[in-house]
């Protein structure tokens, strides 16, 4: 679907990104991960068209890309950025930022183009006609996601769509995004810091350190910690470790769940809670709040907190805390 060879991005005179090779193939999930300045975005940003001055080759769908991009593939890539905020018009409402792309296309049934991607993204009527600062920041990058799904592309790329967020938000966009690749055959390319992100949501990825690609791997290799590189044994190291699968999630013995909640744990699990909009274990953890209370872990609680309908945390958000979940 996308390959991309010796690709090389200036900025006066320093170079950005130096001969950078990768492909991805249809409904593949690609990251691009590498500490700030390494070039992760400079990349998607020359995919996309929004920078000219680049040298090398960028073929999508078999298309090789010039300098400037026509209607037809702007139509089948789109790009979800950073900050959901920056990202909208603060002076147009969801309506009109969501209907957009699909004005400019000319196409027709807009209104119901816009209630169908809100819809998909989480989003009821009720959000149509609000501006962005009336939205939380959750909410306004599934706003960016729906104005990306109205042309129903075929490739997102996406450059840190979590970062800006809160960790209990993060999760939920990130099923989200996960859900419509499943939903719609997507073809991603998502630029993170985060390993953990990567882990849980790329097939493949590639390591850039000073605009270069100084390694190409697998997710499950990035599970193991098995890098053949230094740097990105560096770069696991720093982080901590990649998340594990879930077939080798903690999951703490009868000890462990008879400690008492620490002030930070109820802190995380009131987080979770509210990110999840589940109102059960809200209820449980009302009045838990107190600086310094300690309380025992209610055994409704412990049982909520087993149940993965009422509450499906991911082992994305298990291993973020460094906090016993279960």
């Amino acid at each position: 679907m996308i390959r991309v060879e010796s690709l090389s991005v200036s900025f006066g005179r320093v170079q950005a990104v130096r001969e950078v090779p990768f492909h991805v193939a249809s409904g593949e999930a690609f990251g691009l991960v590498g500490e700030s300045g390494s070039g992760k975005s400079t990349v998607l940003g020359a995919i996309a068209g929004l920078i000219q001055d680049w040298s090398g080759t960028i073929t999508v769908a078999g298309q090789p890309q010039g300098r400037r991009r026509d209607k037809a593939f702007h139509k089948r890539l789109q790009m979800v950025f950073q900050d959901p905020y920056g990202a909208l018009h603060p002076r147009h409402v969801v309506d009109r930022i969501v209907g957009e792309p699909a004005a400019i296309h000319g196409l027709d049934g807009i209104g119901a183009r816009v209630e169908k991607a809100l819809g998909e993204v989480g989003l009821g009527p009720a959000f149509r006609y609000r501006y962005p600062h009336q939205l939380s920041g959750g909410q306004r990058q599934r706003v960016a996601i729906a104005r990306a799904l109205i042309l129903e592309p075929e490739i997102l790329l996406l450059d840190e769509p979590t970062s800006a967020l809160d960790v209990s938000v993060q999760a939920e966009v990130l099923n989200l995004l996960a859900r419509l690749r499943a939903e719609r055959g997507l073809t991603y390319i998502l630029v993170s810091h985060d390993l953990a992100v990567i882990a849980h949501m790329c097939d493949r990825l590639a390591v850039m350190r000073d605009g270069r690609v100084v390694e190409e791997m697998g997710v499950e290799e990035l599970r193991a910690g098995a890098p053949r590189e230094a740097y990105t044994r560096r770069l696991l190291a720093a982080f901590d470790g990649p998340a594990p699968p879930a077939s080798t999630a903690r999951r703490p013995d009868a000890a462990a769940l008879a400690e008492p909640l620490t002030p930070r744990e109820i802190e995380v699990l009131r987080l979770v809670a509210a990110g999840l909009r589940n109102q059960q274990i809200a209820d449980q953890l009302s009045g838990l709040s107190a600086p310094r209370k300690r309380v025992r872990r209610p055994e409704q609680l412990r049982r909520a907190l087993d149940e993965s309908e009422p509450l499906p945390l991911d082992d994305l958000l298990r291993d973020r805390f460094a906090v016993v979940l279960l």
